[in-house]
């Protein structure tokens, strides 16, 4: 008997016995617990909260429309803040029933395009002609309803005068208003129904996973912050030559810090597995435990999400956003610098450790 033929199974063995070291450390980890605690303690509260939040804004909206007053607005105001601040919570979960399904884009697409397009609005408001289904995504959802309740530049006064005056603002607001009710709805019962199972019972972690996806999302929603929250208004984008302020997310109604902060809070959520009253559960941290190397990648990053967290404590609540931009305010540029180093710990690194491909392009080379 020929040499090799006595190797070949050796080899084999060994190709066989070293496959099974680099996957066993992974393959330890109970997913599935991972998985119910996301959807128990993270997705499904935070959609549950946001209709609660959306259907009272929609019933500010029709006190609004049916008697204009200041007081009327503040109170249609609030609303919306508390609704849109629920948002943040709501807005990395862009999969199942919150994903693309033909010509419907993501949630986060259909009911969070930022910066809202005042060309259309005015359009919109004009004609009174609107359609909540088509491609202008920028002139629905929580970013055009902002316009048309904050205004720019605006008083009060002169907002409710537009209302009086014109009975297209009415009617658009109520129609994006019950768009917006209507797609969260739509999550929301799907999530509380059969997708739940669904999403719980699929524990690999190829790309179709439910593992996968909250993860992708999860590191899209970082980027996000990162790259359209702070990076786009501060110019650091491809084909910008200069700082843009009023690109900032929540621009006229001035919230763009406390929607950076929490939309920060809600991502650590995740990487904690912890519920936003605080309850700890299983995270991705939990899942690094398991994998070799993984302990230290949870130093590593857990040290730079203290950075992150100081400098965005070292900006001023004052003046807002914009204003601050416009300002040239170092505090900004040294906040957007730890965004960028926080990059490579949850996109790359924890790729890398837990074999999960990066499934989206955020366009930015990091």
């Amino acid at each position: 008997m020929r040499p090799f033929q006595f190797l070949l199974p050796a080899f084999l063995l060994l190709f066989a016995s070293c496959d099974t070291n680099k996957n066993g450390p992974t393959d330890t980890f109970d997913r599935g617990a991972l998985l119910q605690n996301f959807a128990d303690n993270l997705i499904r509260p935070a959609y549950n909260d946001l209709q609660s939040k959306t259907l009272l804004f929609h019933t500010a909206v029709l006190t609004f429309n049916t008697m204009p007053s200041v007081e009327n607005l503040n109170a249609l105001q609030g609303a919306w803040q508390e609704a849109y601040f629920q948002w943040q919570f709501a807005n990395a979960y862009n999969f199942g029933p919150s994903g693309e399904a033909g010509l419907q884009k993501g949630l986060i697409e259909e009911i969070g395009t930022f910066p809202a397009s005042v060309v259309k609005i005015e359009a919109n408001l004009a004609s009174g002609v609107w359609n909540t289904s088509d491609f202008n995504r920028d002139a629905r959802g929580f970013p055009a309803i902002e316009y048309l309740i904050f205004g720019s530049g605006a008083t009060s006064e002169d907002i409710v005068t537009a209302f009086l005056n014109n009975p297209h603002h009415k009617a658009y607001l109520t129609a994006l208003s019950e768009n917006l009710a209507d797609r969260v709805e739509t999550v929301v019962n799907a999530w509380n129904g059969a997708y739940y199972t669904e999403f719980i019972g699929n524990k690999g972690t190829d790309a179709g996973s439910s593992t996968s996806q909250c993860y992708n999302e999860f590191v899209r929603s970082f980027e996000s912050a990162k790259n359209f929250k702070l990076g786009l208004p501060l110019g650091k984008r491809p084909g910008q030559i200069q700082a843009e302020p009023q690109l900032v997310e929540a621009y006229y109604s001035g919230k763009s810090l406390e929607c950076l902060l929490l939309h920060l809070t809600a991502i650590e959520n995740i990487w904690y597995g912890r519920s936003k009253s605080g309850q700890d559960g299983v995270g991705f941290r939990e899942y690094l435990e398991k994998v070799e190397g993984g302990p230290a990648l949870i130093i590593s990053t857990e040290t730079q999400l203290a950075a992150l967290r100081t400098a965005l404590a070292a900006v001023s609540d004052t003046p807002v956003l914009s204003v601050q931009i416009s300002n040239a305010n170092p505090q900004l540029e040294a906040l957007y610098t730890e965004f960028q180093k926080m990059t490579r710990y949850f996109k790359s690194d924890l790729s890398s450790l837990l074999g999960i491909a990066i499934t989206f392009s955020s366009g930015d080379g990091d």
